[in-house]
C-alpha cells in the first residue's frame, strides 16, 4: 500500500511541476517569483508534501532556487549564468551534432528541409526578431539532440540546459534576435549532418552557438552585472 501511495505522491508532483515549469517558461511567473508552499498548496488543492517535491524537481532543472530558511523563487539568471549556460551548450550541442551526422541516414536531408522550409517562412516575416521555433519537433536544436541517440546528452539538454535558456528568454524577451542568420546557420549544421560529415557539423554547431551568444551579450542589459 505504501508503494502505491508514494508512486502516487510521486505522480502528483511530477504534474505539479510540469504545471509550473510551463508558468515560469512562459512568463506567468516572471524570474524573481516567490514560490510558496502554502500558496501553492492552495491553488492546485494539495498537501505542502508534493508542493515541496515538484518545487525540488524545478530546483534541478536550474529553473527554481531554493534558500533554506527563505523558500523558493523562480530562478533570475545572470549574466555570468548566462555565459556559462552558453559555453557548455556549446560543448553538448556540438557533440549532439558530431553523433548525429554520424547516425544520418537516407531520410535526414528531407527531414531537416521540411522542418528548415517551416523556419523560413516564419523568419521571413521578422527577419531580425527571436526565432521562435516552437517546442519538440520544431525545434532545431532538440531535433539533433534526439537524432544523437545518446540519452545521457539528451537528458543534460532537454532535461537541465534547455529549459535554464527558456527561463534566461523569458527575462530578457525584448532582445533582438538573429533570424535570417540564424537560420543561414541552421541550414549549414543541417547539410553538415545530413551529408555524415560529423567534424564539420560539430564545427559550425559550436560557431552558431558562439554567435548566438555574441549577439545576446551585446544586447544584454546594461545594469546586469557579472555576479548578479
Amino acid at each position: 500500500m505504501s508503494t502505491i501511495s508514494e508512486t502516487s505522491r510521486g505522480l502528483v508532483a511530477e504534474r505539479l511541476a510540469e504545471d509550473l515549469r510551463d508558468d515560469i517558461l512562459s512568463g506567468r511567473l516572471q524570474p524573481g517569483a516567490r514560490l510558496g508552499e502554502v500558496a501553492l498548496a492552495e491553488r492546485f488543492s494539495v498537501s505542502r508534501g508534493p508542493v515541496r517535491a515538484a518545487l525540488n524537481l524545478l530546483s534541478e532543472a536550474g529553473i527554481v532556487t531554493i534558500v533554506p530558511n527563505s523558500g523558493a523563487r523562480v530562478r533570475e539568471l545572470s549574466r555570468a549564468d548566462a555565459r556559462a549556460l552558453y559555453e557548455v551548450r556549446a560543448a553538448l550541442e556540438g557533440e549532439a551534432a558530431m553523433l548525429a551526422a554520424s547516425r544520418a541516414n537516407g531520410e535526414t536531408a528531407a527531414r531537416f528541409a521540411a522542418l528548415l522550409d517551416q523556419h523560413a517562412s516564419e523568419v521571413a516575416a521578422h527577419p531580425e526578431g527571436a526565432y521562435l521555433q516552437g517546442a519538440g519537433d520544431r525545434d532545431f536544436h532538440l531535433v539533433i539532440a534526439r537524432m544523437a541517440e545518446n540519452p545521457l546528452l539528451l537528458r543534460y539538454l532537454a532535461g537541465e540546459l534547455y529549459p535554464q535558456l527558456s527561463l534566461l528568454r523569458v527575462k530578457h524577451r525584448n532582445v533582438t534576435g538573429r533570424g535570417a542568420k540564424a537560420l543561414h546557420e541552421h541550414k549549414r549544421i543541417a547539410e553538415a549532418i545530413a551529408d555524415g560529415d560529423a567534424e564539420v557539423a560539430g564545427l559550425l554547431m559550436r560557431r552558431h552557438i558562439r554567435n548566438s551568444w555574441t549577439a545576446l551579450e551585446a544586447q544584454l542589459s546594461e545594469h546586469v552585472g557579472e555576479g548578479e
